[in-house]
């Protein structure tokens, strides 16, 4: 899926950060309870007891103490989850405002991602989009393989928006919308559907669906005759918004990066 800023799904293949490492260069090993201490799991001794219990993984086989391993370029897991020992790779998560477009530099002139990371000295990846009057969580990162199976739709991340409606909502729009409805570019449907609240005429749902096409979410609740007044997206799979400031960013935990790497079967 082409993003607006015309990067395509080979980019993301593409990055330096996904490619094999070149059997020419001489591999940089250190200690593996060394690597994990830098990671931050605590001092060598407490990783080491990870090691010696068989909590830790290099490229999917067991490590044993005295093992080392390239911070760079081999895969490290620990209790299973994926351990970002790559210092160059950065995943940020951006509370987008509304007026702002999903694209890294915008040809308009309109305000565009890039201006709310001035400081990064990497090009970083939008993970899908919004468009924009919608607001909410989107993921950057220079991470371009797991980028490229966030946004694929074979890997099926889901993803939460609370949607702002004309109120009351009738009983049977959650039904409807969980059966499917009909759109020009074929049918589609919700995960999950709930009223958050209601105050006068208006109405606060939160919906979840792992598709990914443009404007599905307004779509969808036009099609059951209720236009989205305000969309913000809170959660793209295990990444929440949280109590992010609009225009704000924050870089992943090592907790929400494995996490990551989970919810695309890493």
């Amino acid at each position: 899926m082409p993003s607006a800023d015309k990067s395509t799904e080979a980019d993301f293949e593409g990055s330096a950060f996904d490619a094999p490492p070149d059997a020419e260069l001489p591999r940089n090993e250190e200690r593996l309870q060394k690597i994990l201490a830098a990671a931050g799991l605590g001092s060598r001794r407490n990783c080491e007891r990870m090691i010696d219990e068989g909590r830790v993984t290099v490229n999917g086989k067991e490590a044993t103490l005295g093992d080392k391993a390239d911070a760079t370029r081999d895969a490290i897991h620990v209790d299973g989850s994926r351990l970002i020992t790559d210092t160059r790779l950065v995943y940020l998560a951006l509370n987008k405002p509304r007026g702002v477009v999903s694209t890294m530099d915008d040809e308009k002139g309109r305000e565009a991602l890039a201006d709310y990371v001035p400081n990064l000295s990497t090009r970083v990846f939008h993970v899908g989009r919004l468009d924009l009057d919608s607001e909410g969580l989107l993921l950057l990162m220079n991470d371009g393989g797991l980028a490229h199976k966030l946004m694929h739709p074979s890997y099926e991340v889901a993803k939460t928006y609370q949607v702002e409606i004309a109120g009351p909502v009738p009983r049977a729009m959650g039904r409807e919308l969980k059966a499917g409805v009909q759109l020009e570019d074929g049918p589609a449907k919700v995960d999950s559907f709930r009223v958050v609240d209601a105050y006068g005429k208006v109405a606060l749902v939160e919906v979840v669906l792992h598709e990914g096409r443009n404007h599905i979410v307004r779509r969808m609740f036009d099609a059951v005759g209720y236009p989205v007044q305000r969309l913000i997206r809170t959660q793209i799979g295990p990444i929440r918004l949280g109590d992010l400031r609009p225009g704000r960013t924050r870089h992943l935990s090592q907790a929400e990066i494995g996490a990551l790497f989970k919810a695309v079967g890493e």
